[in-house]
């Protein structure tokens, strides 16, 4: 699965948010998000196999972070849409300034 096949799921993308606060064990994000612990299993799953999340053992437990390179992919795709959003809020800006 690609990174952005992972995050096209609502849940997955959920996850995400609640582990750019650091590092997390699965039961936190069951309780955190109110889904069942085999589908936060599954969402993590999918989001290791797309490169988005890595797991360390501690013990028993096994925590859970983002993978700053698959993140990284991302980033790059997205790189073009901020230029262009920035050349178009630099445009709006000078204009509403030269409305002043």
């Amino acid at each position: 699965m690609s990174p952005f096949e992972a995050l096209a799921e609502p849940n997955r993308r959920r996850i995400l948010d609640v582990l750019r606060d650091g590092e997390r064990p699965a039961g936190d994000l069951v309780d955190a998000l109110s889904i069942s612990q085999p589908g936060v299993s599954k969402h993590l799953k999918l989001l290791r196999e797309a490169g988005l999340v890595r797991t360390r053992a501690e013990g028993r437990r096994r925590l859970y972070s983002l993978e700053p390179g698959g993140l990284s992919e991302l980033d790059a795709w997205l790189a073009p849409y901020r230029r262009f959003w920035a050349g178009r809020l630099a445009a709006l800006e000078d204009h509403l300034e030269r409305e002043q």
